[in-house]
């Protein structure tokens, strides 16, 4: 009813009862809210596992997402955004082009032209330059997205929006929401799994697979392609599994008498969860990493067989074994550390990109035709994108490098659901800044999660956590609206 049509008479009594009883119901709510009353958790799980498999609230196209990460801030100008008007513009100073990066805004600057060719691949004709000869066999399969956009062009921040959603630290990531919305089909292993570069993480570290304000049940577990495949697992000193059983019975069943008087304390129950979890992970996770059942042409497919590629080949190769052993989400980082161990390419962009796309162009390709020939593309995710794109204009006074764009750059999907063989959005002839043509908006990252979710079953609107007096979301309290024409 509109409140208009409900006129409320005023008076000093009516007020200081309305007043009372506000207080009364705030004070109830924050009662309810502490016990996690108002926490959305889908269907209800049979035990006190916060990680138990949940129904999906919507029809889900995709079970699992594996996103490839190219940190540092891949070029969209060498990679998949063709801009042939800027070739004849190479060396030449222009005006006009108002940029914003890490250094501020700028008017204009020298250009710096594209440092490979694009051909069209394809059914549909989509333009994928010669850094990736691997990949663009493999463009009927994905959907581009042109007109990416990101509030930060900071390494930090961006990452965390990438991330999380948010610029500032402190909230769970997008593989945090999945399980907390979904929970995991497979008790051995955990439901949401970080690879590193082995040169190093990104800037802000693990904050970018935290679980922010959720339970920690509900954070990435960071595991390792070689040697032990998660640090600290195995059992101490001389204790048996057996003597180590004992005491995991004896330490839940105290757990659990006081979890009675508690029963929505989530963080309890999350730690009875997760020294559960780890003592399945010491039988389990040894063999999810062990690649010695796969076929050489396998390993080949995935570029193991070449130096520059094996290593991230080797991620993409345990991206698709958890994948096939029900883990929800993966992400799979591609650079580390800083200067050109990663994708930021401000000085020598053929130096930068030239390695970092040779280490990940044939991994990749062989993860998606991996997947197909497997039968799981179709319920597997998979994104690939850094967290801004690069500039159409030279950094410094000398050499090709650009700084941080987040104004527009590509960003692409593929399985899962997701419309292969289509492009979507675009930017500006120096391929600059995202355009809002032919009834496309400008992406933002929200745009992406909200998509990401959708197909996995979630409503990105409705999917809420209640933590300090709101109900949080990943796509923020206004909500985001899905990338229609990819799905």
């Amino acid at each position: 009813m509109d409140p208009a049509e409900t006129p409320i008479e005023s008076s000093r009594r009516e007020f200081l009862q309305t007043l009372g009883a506000g207080f009364t119901a705030l004070a109830t709510t924050g009662m309810l809210s502490a016990d996690g009353a108002f926490a959305y958790r889908g269907a209800r799980p049979d035990d006190d596992d916060p990680l138990a498999a949940k129904r999906a609230r919507l029809p889900a196209k995709a079970k699992s997402c594996i996103f490839l990460f190219m940190y540092g801030g891949p070029s969209q100008i060498e990679t998949f955004d063709y801009k042939p008007k800027m070739y004849p513009l190479e060396g030449k100073t222009v005006r006009g082009i108002q940029t914003h990066g890490r250094g501020g805004h700028r008017d204009g600057g020298r250009i710096v032209a594209p440092k490979w060719n694009f051909k069209q691949y394809g059914e549909c004709g989509a333009w994928v330059s010669d850094l990736f000869p691997h990949l663009a066999t493999c463009v009927d399969k994905i959907a581009f997205l042109k007109s990416m956009t990101a509030i930060s062009p900071i390494h930090g921040s961006a990452l965390l929006q990438m991330n999380s959603g948010e610029i500032l630290s402190g909230h769970p990531s997008l593989g945090s929401w999945v399980n907390y919305g979904l929970g995991s089909p497979n008790r051995n292993l955990p439901g949401f799994v970080v690879m590193l570069d082995p040169r190093g993480g990104p800037i802000s570290g693990a904050k970018n697979w935290s679980s922010g304000y959720m339970p920690a049940v509900y954070q990435a577990t960071t595991m390792r392609p070689t040697g032990d495949p998660i640090l600290n697992l195995g059992r101490h000193g001389d204790l048996t599994r057996g003597q180590q059983r004992h005491m995991l019975d004896t330490l839940r069943h105290y757990n659990s008498q006081h979890l009675s008087d508690f029963v929505d304390n989530s963080e309890l129950a999350a730690r009875i969860a997760s020294y559960e979890l780890a003592y399945r992970m010491q039988a389990h996770a040894p063999e999810a990493v062990d690649l010695r059942s796969e076929t050489e042409e396998t390993k080949q497919l995935y570029g193991m067989d070449h130096p520059i590629s094996a290593e991230f080949g080797r991620r993409c190769l345990l991206a698709r074994r958890l994948v096939e052993r029900g883990v929800r989400f993966i992400q799979v980082y591609s650079g580390g550390g800083h200067d050109d161990n990663n994708w930021d390419s401000h000085n020598d962009m053929v130096k930068n990109h030239g390695l970092h796309a040779a280490e990940t162009d044939k991994p990749i390709a062989g993860l998606l035709r991996d997947l197909e020939r497997r039968g799981l593309l179709d319920e597997t995710i998979v994104v690939w994108g850094g967290e801004f794109g690069r500039q159409p204009t030279a950094e410094y006074t000398a050499g090709s490098g650009r700084d941080h764009n987040a104004k527009g750059f590509t960003m692409w999907a593929a399985g899962g659901g997701i419309r292969g063989g289509v492009s979507v959005g675009e930017t500006d002839d120096f391929g600059h800044l995202a355009q809002g043509t032919l009834g496309v908006d400008k992406f933002q990252v929200k745009h992406l999660h909200a998509t990401i979710l959708h197909q996995m079953g979630l409503d990105p609107n409705h999917l809420t956590y209640f933590y300090g007096g709101l109900q949080r979301k990943l796509v923020g309290v206004e909500g985001a609206g899905i990338i229609k024409q990819i799905v």
